[in-house]
């Protein structure tokens, strides 16, 4: 494999299943941590450099969201995965407008796990791919994709990579319709229910970061997808 050198944080309080996944992860080339609570995770998160970050939701003195909250703060781009026993639609959706890009249900394929982190990585890792152009110009502010950055004058917004990815292709379609299906099928691999809300989810967000200039516009259109009007 190429992941020799790629770190993973994982933070799991569950000390079988946590010593589990490590030696696994290990085995398939990854270094990685494990912490057994979110405290103890954040520190260190804040000391090391990490690739990708793999948290339980349910964890004792700071849980999985509250955790992601702070390594958003962080580092905005930061790859998170959740691993959760709870399989409501409004914590999964609570993952994913923290900024998640991926969550699994307890218990869980370790071999799928790995199939999710390295489409993650790929997704994290990926430069210009297919698309191309990587710069683009929207009315007041400009947007480099492989950088994942958004400014306006002298604000400068860090994009998670779904925030980028998700608003490189409605740039690349701009004025036209982007497919919903395609964009969730190329950018959260399938488009399972609650992808699509998850994808719901980082069209509002990018709505509030483009907010600031009116003759921007990101619309629904009914059955299809979406659509960026911009001049």
């Amino acid at each position: 494999m190429e992941n020799i050198k790629t770190r993973i944080l994982l933070a799991e309080d569950d000390e079988n299943l946590g010593l589990l996944l490590k030696e696994y992860l290990i085995a398939k080339g990854f270094e990685t941590e494990l912490f057994k609570d979110g405290e103890k995770a954040l520190k260190g998160f804040k000391n090391n450099h990490f690739d990708i970050c793999i948290l339980d939701v349910m964890m004792p003195i700071k849980d999985g969201f509250a955790l992601a909250r702070e390594i958003r703060m962080i580092n905005p781009a930061m790859p998170i995965l959740f691993l959760t026993a709870k399989s409501m639609k409004e914590d999964v959706l609570e993952g994913f407008s923290i900024g998640a890009d991926d969550y699994m249900t307890k218990p869980f394929s370790i071999e799928e796990l790995l199939v999710r982190i390295e489409a993650i990585l790929r997704r994290a890792r990926k430069d210009q791919g297919p698309l191309g152009q990587s710069v683009f110009t929207l009315g007041i502010f400009s947007f480099d994709a492989t950088k994942q950055v958004l400014q306006h004058g002298d604000q400068v917004r860090k994009l998670t990579t779904k925030e980028s990815e998700l608003l490189r292709y409605l740039c690349v379609n701009k004025n036209a319709v982007l497919d919903r299906n395609f964009a969730l099928k190329n950018i959260w691999v399938d488009d399972s229910y609650f992808n699509a809300r998850s994808m719901d989810v980082y069209i509002t967000k990018l709505r509030k970061y483009l907010s600031d200039d009116s003759s921007i516009e990101i619309i629904n259109v009914r059955g299809k997808g979406f659509k960026l009007l911009s001049q």
